[in-house]
């Protein structure tokens, strides 16, 4: 979630939230390139590593879009599988959700969420999860506003390169 605060153009008469389809794939390519450049990173996503990971032989991610129609695809969720080995828990984590500027303030986000939360109970799934950075205010208050409770983060998060 970004934290910009711009003007809200007209929201379009008909945004339709679904899964994201191979031809969605240059389109939600360039949207999670402009939520890394929000937040400072580099992106290395590409269409093809997309397209591996949503309808390859083995899918890792489910991809919700928010399209207007005409004027294409206005925002996106990024869902990813959780478990939580000690409760026999599944869950979901809202990986990424992201709204193109000009569109913030139009509920996109909410309903966005709103698919995500349905997926992940038709998935079995008991909890729905997500992050935001420490200073991104605007986010905490979008998500606490949607029920989300914050939790406290514990210990240190490590990683190993595979390759």
């Amino acid at each position: 979630m970004t934290e910009d605060t711009d003007i809200t153009l007209e929201r379009p008469p008909v945004v339709v939230i679904r899964n994201a389809k191979p031809r969605d794939l240059p389109e939600l390519n360039a949207m999670i390139a402009a939520l890394a450049a929000h937040h400072g990173d580099a992106a290395a996503i590409t269409p093809e590593k997309l397209e591996r990971d949503l309808f390859g032989p083995m899918p890792w991610i489910t991809a919700l879009v928010a399209d207007s129609g005409e004027d294409g695809l206005i925002g996106y969720a990024i869902l990813v599988p959780l478990y939580r080995a000690q409760e026999g828990k599944r869950g979901m984590d809202l990986h990424h959700l992201f709204v193109r500027d000009g569109q913030r303030g139009n509920g996109i986000g909410h309903h966005l969420v709103a698919r995500a939360r349905e997926i992940a109970r038709k998935s079995g799934c008991d909890f729905l999860s997500v992050s935001a950075a420490t200073g991104n205010f605007a986010a905490h208050r979008f998500y606490e506003n949607l029920d989300f409770v914050p939790r406290p983060v514990t210990g240190m998060r490590y990683m190993q390169a595979l390759s």
